[in-house]
């Protein structure tokens, strides 16, 4: 779908299919990055063990 939206928005101008591009792109380096737990930094939790 991220490909469609973008070729369709290079084909078109049409902004909506660049927000939809943007929206997709967002979701997937969201999921591709797990969150940091709150409170917590990346140096405590590899000290903790």
């Amino acid at each position: 779908m991220r490909n469609f939206s973008w070729k369709y928005f290079t084909l078109t101008g049409d902004v909506e299919a660049f927000m939809l591009y943007r929206e997709m792109e967002e979701h997937a380096s969201a999921e591709a990055i797990p969150q940091e737990e709150e409170g917590e930094a990346p140096a405590e939790r590899e000290g903790a063990s």
